[in-house]
């Protein structure tokens, strides 16, 4: 399955795609530029009747090309996404994403092989919709860390304690209101009808759910904490008052 890495002399034959990553960083490099002194692990990848040539490469010192860089590689050349990728190497299933090529024995020369399919365009429609949902839900994680930011700095004093009151019934209020879209969110991400063979939409969709979840929870502690802080500022008040 493995054999030297070697492109041979060819002319009239346009230049190969490379990739580099940065410790898991992607770089997409100009194929005309000159070389770099990297580890490249230059590979066949055979895909039903296809073949392609792929070259993976970690470009900063101390990081190697993993399982993961190449199957994001894959999906870029084939169209194939990660989740429906049956990567084979050697007669055995490569599934330990996180490990180096070379821990896998995966080296120059060799040859991978790749069973898997397109998502079809039905289910790529359906794909983009969840796509656009999750654009719209990462919007709530940033207004989550404004609300926390602002509520730390009541908790720290950063404001006068006769303004506390006011500002923290509207964080109360914001955070409501994010909990709201938070519901709204999960109802239509669950209003959503999804055949049983769209693994990656189901994939996607789960990952949603799981997210949207995760603010809900994040809405409750911080209402929480909003309700803990006015109790206090409540019998601050009351001790001043005596």
């Amino acid at each position: 399955d493995c054999a030297p890495h070697n492109d041979g002399a060819r002319t009239n034959s346009p230049p190969r795609l490379r990739y580099y990553f940065r410790c898991g960083a992607e770089i997409e490099r100009d194929p005309l530029a000159g070389d770099m002194s990297v580890d490249t692990v230059g590979l066949t990848l055979m895909h039903g009747s296809s073949k392609h040539k792929i070259e993976i490469s970690a470009v900063q010192e101390g990081c190697e090309p993993t399982l993961q860089d190449m199957a994001t590689v894959i999906a870029q050349v084939t169209g194939v996404p990660q989740q429906l990728q049956k990567l084979i190497f050697k007669g055995k299933s490569l599934k330990e994403m996180e490990q180096p090529l070379s821990v896998l024995g995966v080296k120059n020369g060799c040859k991978i092989m790749m069973i898997g399919k397109k998502n079809s365009p039905e289910e790529e429609a359906e794909l983009k919709k969840l796509k656009e949902l999750e654009k719209s839900t990462d919007q709530l994680s940033h207004k989550l860390e404004e609300i926390n930011a602002e509520l730390t700095g009541i908790q720290n004093g950063f404001l006068a304690q006769d303004l506390q009151s006011a500002a923290l019934s509207k964080l109360e209020k914001k955070v409501k209101s994010t909990s709201e879209q938070c519901m709204k969110f999960l109802e239509q991400i669950d209003a959503m009808s999804l055949p049983d063979d769209f693994s990656d939409c189901r994939h996607k969709r789960k990952s949603l759910v799981k997210n949207v979840q995760n603010y809900l929870a994040q809405c409750d502690v911080i209402e929480t904490n909003i309700s803990q802080q006015l109790e206090k500022l409540q019998s601050k008040n009351l001790t001043l008052a005596d």
